[in-house]
């Protein structure tokens, strides 16, 4: 074990004279967010990450945001050590997958991810990150639009791409947050006329007020 420098220590630590003992401080965990514009949101102010600060014990935990509009696996993987490991963070939690998806059919020039490298690359993440000493928690891809039994393409992909993160999480033994079947549920009992937007999103994927409220539940529920 390295030894811990007076100001390191004075940093965790505080006297109390009349006891003639040094009291030390838990250290906070690190829990980095690691995403695309969802989480790049989440960290503004409103979003979930910036919710979940307010509301959890900040004394126990430090939340950092590592979201980017646009990301996909393959551009977590390009980042993941000076965005993510630089922190030292004891948790990452990886929410990724709705770009994969999306871009096959939302932006003209871009495409998505296919599913076998959507697979190696969630691997690849989870293997580099607890090399270098920290834990994963994986949270399946949300929604493309809000009716979860939709058959159109991209919710159908969406579908196959949320079972290909909860069978690496199974395959990899990493602890899973299953945003995707939460928030079905919740949308199949609340948007019975089946909108494609307006109840947790303002757009059918990213979250309004309520769906950043939602996702900040969520992922304190999976934290340990």
């Amino acid at each position: 074990m390295s030894t811990m420098s007076v100001s390191q220590l004075l940093s965790l630590c505080f006297l109390i004279p009349l006891m003639g003992i040094v009291a030390c401080q838990p250290e906070k965990k690190q829990i980095v967010f690691f995403g695309d514009s969802i989480t790049q949101a989440g960290n503004e102010p409103g979003g979930y990450i910036d919710l979940m600060r307010q509301q959890m014990d900040t004394s126990h935990y430090e939340l950092i945001g590592a979201g980017i509009s646009g990301n996909k696996v393959p551009d977590l993987q390009g980042r993941v050590q000076e965005d993510v490991l630089s922190h030292n963070p004891d948790i990452v939690v990886i929410y990724i997958g709705i770009n994969d998806v999306w871009h096959f059919y939302k932006f003209e020039g871009t495409t998505g991810t296919e599913k076998s490298v959507y697979e190696t690359g969630l691997k690849d993440l989870i293997q580099t990150i607890t090399a270098a000493g920290s834990e994963v928690i994986l949270a399946t891809p949300t929604v493309i639009g809000e009716d979860p039994d939709s058959q159109d393409e991209a919710n159908q992909r969406l579908v196959e791409y949320a079972e290909v993160v909860r069978q690496v999480a199974q395959e990899t033994n990493t602890p899973l947050c299953d945003l995707r079947a939460n928030i079905s549920e919740y949308l199949r009992e609340n948007n019975s006329s089946q909108q494609y937007q307006g109840i947790l999103t303002s757009d059918g994927v990213h979250m309004n007020k309520k769906g950043n409220q939602f996702l900040a539940d969520q992922f304190k529920s999976c934290l340990p």
